[in-house]
């Protein structure tokens, strides 16, 4: 039996096949434009068309063996159809069918996690990275989240929230903390009232006491001052017999003292203090043998001063 190639190859089975095409309807392309379709349904199957060729390519640039230009090619084709996509969802709209764009999935990152498409054009969905295209070189870097670096605050951000309830003076506006003292203030209030009433009694015995004393004490208080004045009065009585004594004695005194010695006057006082003063200064400032020649100078020209 013949290989299905030369099956494929006869005459009759080319003949065959050439009848089936014209049989055919000419092959329809999709509008370049989706604003020229005016239909809903022909608008939702080229949107189902794009989606297949999205899919297709999508699955194709999970290889990661395609190298770096075939996979940064797909990702350009992809996001080259994922355009064309939201024109025909947007028109679909127009025409009164469902709104696709809010059941679209969201773009995620290596990790899964969503992330927003960057858009800086505000048209369209923007570029996106499908696949193996996430791993390329300078494209991970897009999806790495940079660390988040604390700020350290200023002595200005650590005062701006400091107000009235920091020092505690907004603690009784909500009522939860006279409800928690109330109990604790009553319970202080009966214990001071009967430490006062305590003391209050001992006091009142204490008085008592004191006024049934006062009546067997006032009879001996009397003897005791009666006596007490007794032995002040003999006290000043000697003291005034001493000061007597010594003023006597003092005056007997003066009256035998005899000044023998006669005494010097002011001015002789003050020569020989400034006699002093000289000797001194010259004791500081002159030597010994010029002394010893102002002295003999002195005594051959006969100064005694």
């Amino acid at each position: 039996m013949a290989r299905n190639e030369e099956k494929a190859q006869s005459m009759l089975n080319r003949f065959i096949t050439m009848k089936a095409e014209e049989k055919k309807k000419p092959k329809e392309r999709r509008p370049f434009l989706a604003s020229e379709c005016r239909d809903l349904s022909e608008a939702d199957k080229w949107r189902q068309q794009i989606m297949r060729e999205i899919g297709r390519k999508v699955a194709e640039i999970q290889n990661e063996g395609l190298g770096e230009h075939r996979l940064r090619d797909l990702n350009d084709e992809i996001n080259k159809l994922i355009r064309e996509n939201s024109h025909w969802e947007r028109r679909i709209v127009e025409l009164g069918g469902p709104n696709y764009p809010k059941l679209s999935a969201k773009m995620t990152d290596l990790d899964g996690n969503i992330v927003d498409v960057p858009n800086p054009s505000g048209r369209g969905p923007g570029y996106r990275y499908f696949g193996a295209a996430k791993k390329l070189p300078g494209v991970r870097e897009l999806f790495d989240k940079p660390p988040e670096l604390r700020k350290r605050r200023t002595r200005y951000d650590i005062y701006k929230r400091i107000d009235a309830s920091y020092y505690g003076f907004r603690d009784e506006e909500d009522g939860v903390l006279e409800k928690v003292e109330g109990p604790a203030e009553e319970k202080m209030r009966s214990e001071a009232f009967e430490e006062w009433r305590r003391l209050e009694e001992v006091r009142r015995e204490a008085r008592k006491s004191v006024k049934s004393g006062e009546d067997a004490a006032v009879a001996s208080t009397a003897a005791a001052r009666e006596l007490l004045h007794e032995e002040e009065e003999d006290v000043v009585e000697e003291e005034r017999r001493r000061e007597r004594e010594m003023r006597e004695g003092m005056e007997e005194k003066e009256r035998e003292f005899v000044v023998h010695v006669p005494l010097p006057d002011e001015k002789e006082i003050e020569r020989m203090v400034l006699e002093k003063k000289k000797m001194e200064l010259l004791n500081k400032y002159v030597s010994e043998g010029l002394l010893e020649e102002q002295s003999e100078a002195k005594h051959m020209l006969n100064i005694h001063r």
